[in-house]
């Protein structure tokens, strides 16, 4: 069994960052009111799809396979994201400065944040535990990849490896055309 050693290089604490990011930009959208707000959103929207895309294609495949429990850590996670998307879709729909957003955006909060203190805690410390630096290292290499390729909107069903792999490249370019798109219209 390693001892992870985190040199702030390796895919646990790339992504326990990204964890912290994500709880400011969860903040940032309800201290927000109109513009200022959906444009909040849509960041916290991008970076929680583009996140998920890397875990999903890099750390639970990992988990799955180096973790004694792996298999059901994984799945776990996997629901909760695909259910993290489903209400993201939602959100979509719904203007900002609504009741309707601000009490479905607080499930979605407390949700995000129960998911990632999971991954914290079941996932991300085991692996830190299991893998050898070298291979953290490679991981978040990796990961920073599959996010810079990644689709920038949530997907509900798309939590798999494969899934991504397959259906990746299409969606993250109709998402990043979308995202030009309506960048263009503000």
């Amino acid at each position: 069994m390693a001892t992870m050693m985190s040199t702030g290089k390796d895919v646990v604490s790339f992504l326990k960052g990204q964890h912290q990011q994500v709880k400011g930009l969860l903040e940032g959208v309800l201290a927000a009111t109109g513009k200022e707000r959906e444009k909040a959103f849509f960041t916290l929207r991008r970076m929680l799809a583009v996140h998920e895309t890397a875990e999903e294609e890099i750390v639970h495949p990992a988990a799955r396979k180096n973790l004694p429990d792996g298999e059901a850590i994984v799945r776990a996670r996997l629901h909760e994201e695909h259910e993290a998307k489903q209400a993201l879709v939602a959100l979509e729909s719904l203007d900002v400065d609504s009741p309707e957003f601000e009490t479905k955006f607080r499930k979605l909060k407390a949700a995000v944040l129960a998911h990632a203190e999971s991954e914290e805690t079941e996932e991300f410390e085991q692996l830190g535990q299991t893998l050898e630096p070298a291979r953290l290292e490679r991981m978040r290499k990796a990961a920073e990849f599959a996010e810079s390729v990644a689709p920038t909107r949530p997907h509900a069903g798309v939590e798999s490896a494969a899934a991504n792999m397959l259906a990746g490249p299409f969606v993250a370019m109709v998402d990043r055309t979308r995202d030009a798109l309506s960048s263009s219209k503000s």
